[in-house]
This record gives C-alpha cells, structure tokens and sequence, in this order.
C-alpha cells in the first residue's frame, strides 16, 4: 500500500471514497457537516500535491435506483463551503459523463458523482462496476471508516484495480490509529461505557471488552432488561426477556475477569412517551406499573462520573437515555461531562460512532474529547476483532 504522506498526486487523478452519508433536513440543507468535514484534509492533501480529485459517497438508503432526495447534488453547498474549492458535479457515477467530465479534470479541481447505491452493483461488491469507478482515475483512496466492515464496489473489490496506488486518507489513518491506541496499549484504569438499547446488539463487544477493560459501565436500555433478570421491578421499560441468561451470564464473566461492572442504580421514569411527560425518579430495580426509565437518575450521573473521572482511557458507545429529546438528556450529557474533565486531566477519549458522536454534538462538547470515531457499526466490528474489508482491501 502507498502512504498519502509520500504519494506523488502531481498531475492524478485520484478517486476517494469518502462518508458522505449526512443528515439532510426537508428543504435538503446538511444538519451535521461533521462528516463532510473530516474528509477536507484529505482532499485538500491531493490538491495541494497537484492532483485533481473525484469523490464518491452513498447517501441514505435508496430502494429503487435514482431518487432526488437521495442525490448527493442536495451537500454541494456544505462541500464547497468547507472545502473552498468549486465542486462539479456528474449525475451519474458511472457512464459517459462521469468518465469525460473525470478526465476533463485538471489539476486543483474537484469532481462529486452521484449517489453510488442508486445501484445495486455496489452493495453486491460487483466486479465490473468496480472496475467502471476505477477507470475514472489513477489513484485510489479509502477515507470512509464508517463503511469499512462492508465489502462494497467502492469500499473494497476496487482497490485490486490499484495494485500499487491505493492508500488510506486522513480520517481512516486517524480511526485506526486512535482505537489501536485503545485497544493495543490503554493507559490504566481503561473504563468502556455502554449504552444504547438492547443486550443483543452489544453482548459481543461486551465480552470482548471483558479482556481489555478494568471498569465497564453498562446503562442506556440494556439498565431494564439487566434489573430485570436480577429480579427488579422495571414497569414497561424497554426490556429484552430473552436475553436474561445472557445479561446474568455477563455479570458472571466480569467477576470472573475482575472487571468492575457499574450500573445504574436510579431512572428517570415517565408514564408517557414525550417529552414534557411528567416525570419521576425511581430506583432502577423497582418501577412502578406503567412507567418506563428514559434516562439515567441523578445518583446514577453522580456515581459514573466519579468512576470516569478516575480514569486514564475512555470508551464511549451508546448514550444514557433517550437524548434525542431535551428533558432526557441530562444523563448523557452527566457522561459528556466527566468525560471532558477527564481527558483534560490527561486521559485518552475516544467517542464511538453514531448516536454517541451525534450526542458529543448536541453538546457542543467535540473539541473537549481526544478522538470521535465516524464509523458506528465499523467501530464496533474492530473492537469486537473482524478483519474489515476496507481496511484489508488497502493493507493487502
């Protein structure tokens, strides 16, 4: 694999892969340019060594081929706005405009193609549509984490068409580098914090986690089905009941591993889903019938931020409660801020993808963090020890 630091872009064309799959609003504004701005340093890297650049992105996830909400026409503005470069635009991402408007390119300019999931070729990983995207240019280069536990077009079969000229970008070097560093050599005490729904989607990061960590907290909606096994109380809180062996089995192995496992002791209880319901705190292993926790409580916020901010190397995945809506956000937002007056007290942070990230966000909060992670489901799949496609395609 070529490194993006030595690679001579003079006079390429290089094609980048980058995320650019971003919350657009009705009137199709970007919400949160977070990702689009992680991809500047890259392209601005092949600009600047003299190249030209075509970049290719899925957006959303279009069923039936070509949909106008679904074109990544609508993150022009954000794009140009952030790069401060002109960007043209071929509407489709292959055929014969996208292929004499990529070798009409000349060095400084910049090329977006359209959504590549308007075809199914991409997700099936097909060959020949692979080899239509790489003959658009000389160069390839992945800068999509978050799409690199899967094997598409664009992701992965591309890259054997540049045996020699394939390299990460910034934002892929970066998240590699920063969960290697959490993973391969945390300073201690290393505390992973869990949240999110369910048991089910977690237990193998879990165990996985049980290895490497000294303190693990496990909160979010996995809290009801935990209580729930133990024997609480938990009203009609989001509960998985088949997962009580496991989440009684995950209580075992951390003692067995030594790892201290924190959880939440009370929730913030609401007998209606909206956000201006009355509310109540109840201890987490006795809620009343017809309530549900939504939220972390005030002892528990206390208690996790005394336990975060004693440690050295922090994991975030999952946030503490329903955060989307305001009156349910303090919990998550208890965690934010240990995690911030930990890591200005030297501790590594690494913030783990989707509703983590967009939590970080809500709070204004992400220049107080070491590292958010752009890639959800891939951020889980490393931890959990998969060999990404993406990042395999490159390294081989």
């Amino acid at each position: 694999m070529a490194s993006i630091e030595t690679y001579d872009f003079k006079g390429k064309r290089a094609i980048i892969r980058v995320d650019f799959n971003v919350p657009l609003d009705e009137n199709f504004n970007v919400t949160d340019d977070t990702r689009i701005r992680a991809a500047i340093p890259t392209i601005k890297k092949v600009l600047a060594g003299g190249g030209s650049v075509i970049l290719m992105s899925h957006l959303g996830r279009p069923k039936e081929g070509p949909t106008d909400k679904f074109s990544l026409r609508h993150i022009i503005p954000a794009l140009e706005k952030n790069l401060g470069v002109k960007v043209d635009f071929a509407d489709d991402c292959i055929g014969s405009q996208a292929s004499e408007k990529a070798a009409a390119l000349k060095p400084g300019q910049v090329l977006l193609l359209e959504n590549l999931r308007f075809y199914k070729e991409e997700e099936k990983g097909d060959e020949k549509f692979a080899e239509k995207l790489a003959s658009l240019a000389d160069c390839y280069i992945n800068d999509a984490f978050g799409t690199a536990h899967r094997a598409h077009a664009s992701t992965t079969i591309i890259a054997k068409f540049f045996p020699a000229d394939k390299m990460f970008g910034y934002v892929m070097e970066g998240e590699l580098k920063a969960i290697d560093k959490v993973l391969e050599a945390p300073e201690r005490p290393f505390i992973a914090i869990l949240g999110g729904a369910k048991v089910s989607t977690k237990i193998t990061i879990i165990e996985k986690l049980f290895s490497k960590v000294d303190v693990l907290i496990a909160a979010g909606g996995m809290t009801y089905t935990i209580q729930a096994a133990l024997g609480g109380k938990i009203g009609k809180s989001m509960c998985e009941k088949d997962q009580f062996d496991t989440a009684l089995r995950m209580i075992e192995k951390a003692k067995e591993m030594g790892v201290k496992l924190v959880l939440a002791e009370d929730a913030v209880c609401i007998s209606e889903f909206r956000n201006d319901a009355p509310t109540q705190i109840c201890p987490a292993n006795d809620i009343p019938d017809g309530w549900e926790g939504v939220d972390i409580g005030p002892k528990t916020r206390k208690k996790f931020a005394e336990v975060i901010e004693n440690c050295k190397t922090i994991l975030w995945n999952g946030p503490m409660g329903v955060f989307e809506m305001d009156n349910f956000a303090a919990g998550s937002k208890a965690v934010a801020d240990a995690i911030a007056v930990a890591t200005q007290k030297g501790a590594f942070s690494l913030i783990g993808g989707g509703d983590s990230v967009a939590c970080i966000n809500k709070f204004k909060m992400a220049d107080k963090v070491s590292y958010n992670s752009t890639g959800g489901g891939a951020l889980l799949e490393y931890i959990e020890g998969a060999e990404l496609p993406g990042v395999a395609a490159i390294r081989k």
